[in-house]
């Protein structure tokens, strides 16, 4: 599905995009709380989430796929989203935010992010959850693009070779007047996680290499050797 995000610079830096970059951005150091020393990639509009780590980590960059440009903030990567510009096994951690749901092909995507991502390397994915209210409401990025519930992303994940390992949620406050939630925002946040975790706004999964799926099946040909001794 082809659909462009509108307004992530607007939004990111509006109260209310505020907000949700803080209560996202909580999940995703619950997952990766310390990344020193590490090679992080963010691909989609990352830059609002990749200040978590950029202290720490050795190198952080960040990479707005092409149809996606009018969103790139200023010092990130532009490439098409089927070729990314780095080697294969370049990064440690890669972040995927604001990018799966609006992919031209979100197959070829995943599997440029399983060749960029190292053999014991970690990959969270967010998305907007088809479940919840954030998906249904087009004033923010999170109601744009494809939206997926958890089992759809992690069929696709599967799909492209990737082990899901850890699941979480975040966005359980409305996408209403975000700004008067400041104060309530993170106890809402604890209540449905505890109450009504499928209900989030967005889907977050961390996810490894499945490095076994990638193998050939099959039995292999062996050559018969034959060895003849002198009598």
């Amino acid at each position: 599905m082809t659909t462009e995000v509108h307004g992530l610079p607007e939004f990111y830096a509006s109260p209310g995009g505020d907000i949700a970059a803080r209560l996202v951005g909580a999940r995703l150091r619950a997952l990766w709380p310390a990344l020193p020393g590490m090679s992080v990639l963010g691909v989609g509009h990352a830059t609002p989430y990749l200040g978590l780590w950029r202290a720490e980590a050795r190198r952080v960059v960040a990479l707005v796929p092409a149809h996606l440009r009018g969103a790139a903030s200023p010092g990130a990567a532009v490439a098409e989203e089927e070729r990314l510009p780095f080697a294969d096994r370049s990064f440690d951690r890669v972040l995927l935010i604001h990018g799966l749901e609006a992919a031209e092909n979100a197959r070829r995507l995943l599997r440029e992010v399983w060749r960029v991502t190292r053999d014991d390397g970690r990959v969270i994915v967010v998305a907007p959850n088809r479940t919840g209210v954030w998906a249904h409401l087009e004033r923010t990025p999170f109601g744009h693009g494809q939206p997926y519930s958890r089992g759809q992303l992690e069929r696709l994940l599967a799909r492209q070779l990737f082990h899901v390992e850890r699941r979480e949620a975040a966005l359980f406050v409305p996408p209403l007047g975000l700004r008067w939630w400041r104060g309530t925002a993170a106890a809402t946040e604890r209540f449905g996680r505890a109450v009504m975790p499928r209900l989030g706004g967005v889907v977050l999964l961390e996810a490894e290499k499945d490095l076994f799926a990638a193998m050939p099946t099959g039995a292999v040909a062996v050559r018969r050797r034959v060895v003849v001794e002198a009598a």
